[in-house]
């Protein structure tokens, strides 16, 4: 039984950690859209 919470856990954890990852890795403050398009001077 112990085995199937460890598994869970695990899984848990990677669906976590996915999730984290997708939302956060590929933006920088360069890249977000402020909604302001006039070019900085």
């Amino acid at each position: 039984m112990w085995i199937l919470m460890v598994e869970a856990g695990v899984a848990l954890f990677l669906f976590v950690f996915i999730v984290w990852w997708t939302m956060f890795a590929g933006r920088k403050d360069s890249d977000r859209d402020d909604g302001d398009d006039t070019p900085a001077p």
